[in-house]
């Protein structure tokens, strides 16, 4: 079964970011480079999986968990080349989501395959049973 994962965020933030760094229609010039990703909750694990193509993930990446927030943070380098037109966005970027109640920070696990960083969690199943509340009968 695979359920959304919920952050909380800023969705005015987040719109904003679709429009980052060397866009012609950038609307902050100290915009770090956009990271795309995508998580969701798995079988009990929750999955965080980042777009970040050409980098080494010894040496360009660092995962970090910091209470209840998990943190990427990266540096793309960028050749010395004439370029007459650029897409590609290079320097230093974060990215930070708040990790689900219940997340076993202790038991992170991040994998790097063909340009795809996954960081995985396992998160405590929430009780999820009903409970009946017993109602005392009183008269007047």
């Amino acid at each position: 079964m695979t359920t959304v994962a919920h952050r909380h965020s800023n969705p005015v933030a987040e719109v904003l970011s679709w429009f980052d760094n060397d866009a012609p229609f950038a609307f902050r010039s100290d915009a770090t480079p956009f990271v795309r990703i995508e998580d969701y909750v798995e079988d009990g694990t929750y999955v965080l999986r980042a777009e970040v193509p050409g980098l080494d993930p010894e040496k360009d990446l660092e995962v970090a968990v910091t209470g209840d927030i998990l943190s990427i943070r990266g540096e793309r380098h960028e050749d010395k080349k004439d370029k007459g037109h650029r897409e590609i966005h290079y320097g230093e970027f974060v990215r930070s989501l708040q990790l689900p109640k219940g997340s076993r920070t202790d038991h992170v696990q991040a994998r790097y395959v063909d340009g795809v960083l996954e960081v995985r969690v396992p998160v405590e199943a929430e009780s999820a049973g009903t409970r009946s509340v017993p109602i005392a009968r009183t008269e007047k």
